[in-house]
């Protein structure tokens, strides 16, 4: 999988979801943490950034094993 993905890859990875579904940014710096996005987009020199809108908690196991974060 490529480094930097598009927002037509995320897309394409999202359009077969429950559009109620809630998402979560899953952060690995030292311990796997679930973050909330946040609802501000920036572009800037051709790359889309979502906001961080603060830490959820710790990620499930599960998560962390399907990322092989454990």
């Amino acid at each position: 999988m490529p480094h930097d993905l598009t927002v037509g890859y995320l897309l394409q990875q999202l359009q077969d979801l429950d559009p109620n579904l809630r998402i979560r940014l899953a952060v690995n710096p030292d311990w796997p943490f679930a973050h909330f996005l946040g609802a501000s987009i920036v572009i800037s020199d051709g790359l889309v950034y979502i906001a961080e809108d603060g830490q959820d908690g710790y990620l499930p196991p599960g998560v962390r094993d399907a990322l092989a974060w454990t």
